[in-house]
């Protein structure tokens, strides 16, 4: 029976904690969750672009390597923390020293990640056999080593100002050139790496820039979160709650990328706590109405323009701008046989009638509690940590009552709760 333990949810949250360029001067703290939400989203848009010619099995057979491809890298890196990225690629190019490092790896992983997806050939098997297969040439593994590059490059020329008196610099970046030309035949990175000329480039771009606006402003936290990096979270909290409800294909990836991209219009807006929102009664339904105009003007009208409608109508989708009764993006949603999209009511138990690859359907009430797990996991490891203003432990409190109050289909989330009361 899958399980959702609290050992693997502080493993995801502990991407927080792991700086980068940390042998560098730094004008701003660089984590690891953020530069792994900004890879995701930008392999994202690649596959998008990618795919277009596939059938919609090939399609999201592409997309799920990807995505898990993505995660599986990422609780890699987690566990070899402390492993500089030079001595790794060092130790990558020796076969034996490699797989000695990721047999060790993989134990560490096996009693926190197994229990997720127990199953031959599930979630675990997964990710054993693509750390284990040494062939990383295929089109996911492509996509994926464009978006690390990508991403990794944009933190690099933050730092690069600052550290001009360092001679490694002209050489680190004259190998992201020269690799970055090397991944140009992948669909849609050339007009990524043009930047804020293109639709694609700016918006990648603007996502990027979701790593600068902290979480729970004027609130003292240890770590801080970003708003880049809770994306990411909620992402692949989402996509962990999806394979152990039973989702299909189609709802686990879905789940995901509606995750990542959930916070996008406070891209637009800034983040704004919960008691601000609610100071004024009519003050949610302008922010949302702001954030929908300033989402048409700067990001969807621009793909539209650029030739990029399909990229437009899923963002749309995930976002919760599209369908027959849609309100947000934390209603449930399906596709009709004519491909039109509708909020499913019933909330979780409503949309497993739908729960199908064709019908296209997308979770409400499971992204919203995975977004309230993560906040619960902000709060829960700074008081952990020693840092508990009052605000913070009533968030907690109030949290963790609403999500022991959650069942998503054979999953009551009282029982994650449990563990850390």
């Amino acid at each position: 029976m899958p399980a959702i333990r609290k050992s693997l949810l502080q493993l995801l949250f502990s991407g927080f904690t792991m700086r980068r360029w940390n042998d560098k001067l730094r004008p701003v703290e660089l984590f690891e969750i953020d530069k792994q939400a900004h890879k995701m989203i930008v392999a994202f848009l690649l596959t998008h672009i990618g795919s277009r010619s596939l059938c919609a099995s090939k399609r999201l057979e592409l997309q799920q390597k990807v995505v898990e491809q993505g995660l599986f890298d990422y609780l890699y890196r987690l566990i070899i923390t402390d492993i500089k990225p030079p001595v790794f690629y060092k130790i990558r190019e020796n076969p034996q020293h490699y797989a000695e490092l990721t047999e060790w790896v993989l134990s560490q992983l096996k009693p926190v990640v197994q229990p997720l997806d127990p199953a031959e050939g599930g979630f675990w098997d997964r990710l054993a056999a693509y750390h284990r297969r040494t062939d990383r040439n295929q089109p996911a593994d492509r996509i994926l080593r464009a978006a690390h590059l990508y991403a990794s490059r944009w933190e690099f020329e933050i730092i690069r100002p600052f550290n001009t008196f360092d001679e490694e610099m002209d050489s680190i970046a004259h190998s992201f050139d020269g690799q970055l030309n090397a991944m140009d035949d992948v669909a849609g990175l050339a007009d990524i790496r043009k930047g804020q000329t293109t639709a694609l480039g700016s918006l990648a771009a603007l996502c990027g820039r979701l790593r600068f606006q902290i979480r729970w402003s004027g609130t003292s936290r240890i770590p801080e979160t970003s708003v880049l990096g809770h994306e990411y979270l909620v992402a692949v909290y989402a996509y962990c709650l999806s394979l152990a409800t039973g989702c299909c294909r189609a709802r686990c990836l879905n789940n995901f990328h509606a995750g990542l991209f959930h916070d996008l219009p406070e891209l637009l807006t800034r983040d704004i706590i919960s008691p601000v929102k609610r100071s004024v009664s009519d003050l949610p339904e302008l922010i949302k109405k702001y954030e929908a105009e300033e989402m048409q003007r700067r990001i969807l009208a621009p793909l539209h323009a650029a030739g990029y409608e399909d990229l437009e109508v899923r963002l749309r989708y995930l976002l919760g701008l599209e369908g027959d009764g849609v309100t947000s993006e934390f209603d449930e949603t399906a596709r009709n046989r004519s491909g039109l999209a509708w909020h499913v009511p019933g909330e979780f138990d409503g949309l497993n009638a739908h729960n199908t690859d064709e019908q296209d359907p997308k979770d409400g009430t499971l992204l919203k509690a995975c977004d309230n797990l993560a906040a619960f996991m902000e709060a829960e490891t700074s008081i952990r940590n020693g840092i508990a203003p009052g605000i913070l432990r009533e968030a907690r409190l109030r949290l963790a009552c609403n999500l022991r109050a959650v069942t998503l289909g054979r999953l009551a989330l009282s029982t994650i709760m449990a563990d850390f009361d």
